[in-house]
């Protein structure tokens, strides 16, 4: 069951930081990936890596044990080209709990989840020093545009953010504004939006619908044969009834 951790510039030495983590798992002819954001806490013997939010997750069945095989070593392969360590140990799920005698408060928000579209790739062909300015410049454009529109930022996955705005109309003109800045970088991303409640325990925020802000912007797809040839439909937008 081999796990990769993404390491950047400095990041093997120091906690407190965000990246991505892909879990590879091979049973007979199918084959199991799990990959998302996750959170490092501590160094050495004693890091310990975290989901920051419910991993994605893909099953391929290969028809045949050596196809699984071929296809399991070729993912493992691509994981160390593109600067992964192997993990020896778990990636847990963190379970946030209020401080005592802190109560839990409803809240509703829409909220904005932002992805960059093959990034593994990117930061593989640019380096970790190039990759690192374009990272900086990226999370400048965005924090501009939230701030233009008001919103939140609540945390960054690896090479997303997270972020709330208390009216549906900012999130979508953020998106948008967002999509538009980052692409002077040679960057694509992947939007979603999602209008849900969650809970607020001082700086904390806990959530089913920041989990399905995540599952809309997975979503998110290039436009329809309809549009004009090469652009992209980044923003998926989801509001229950």
């Amino acid at each position: 069951m081999p796990k990769f951790l993404r390491i950047g510039v400095h990041q093997s030495n120091v906690s407190g930081y965000t990246s991505k983590a892909w879990w590879v798992r091979r049973v007979g002819s199918t084959v199991l990936l799990k990959w998302g954001a996750v959170e490092v806490q501590g160094v050495g013997d004693g890091r310990k890596i975290y989901w920051a939010l419910p991993p994605r997750a893909k099953t391929i069945r290969c028809g045949t044990v050596q196809r699984a095989k071929d296809y399991t070593k070729t993912a493992i392969a691509r994981r160390r080209d593109h600067r992964y360590e192997p993990l020896a140990g778990n990636i847990a799920i963190r379970r946030r709990r209020a401080n005592r005698g802190t109560e839990l408060e409803p809240a509703l928000a829409t909220i904005l989840v932002v992805d960059i579209v093959r990034s593994t790739e990117k930061a593989a062909r640019l380096g970790d020093s190039r990759w690192t300015q374009v990272m900086n410049h990226y999370y400048a454009a965005v924090r501009r545009e939230l701030k233009t529109l008001r919103g939140k930022e609540v945390v960054t996955t690896g090479d997303g953010l997270l972020a709330t705005f208390d009216a549906p109309g900012s999130g979508v003109r953020c998106a948008t504004a967002i999509r538009e800045a980052v692409r002077t970088l040679g960057l694509e991303i992947r939007v979603g939006l999602h209008a849900g409640e969650y809970k607020v325990s001082g700086a904390d925020v806990v959530g089913l619908a920041f989990h399905v802000g995540a599952r809309v912007a997975a979503k998110a797809r290039r436009r329809s044969p309809g549009f004009e040839r090469g652009q992209r439909s980044d923003v998926a937008v989801w509001y229950p009834l």
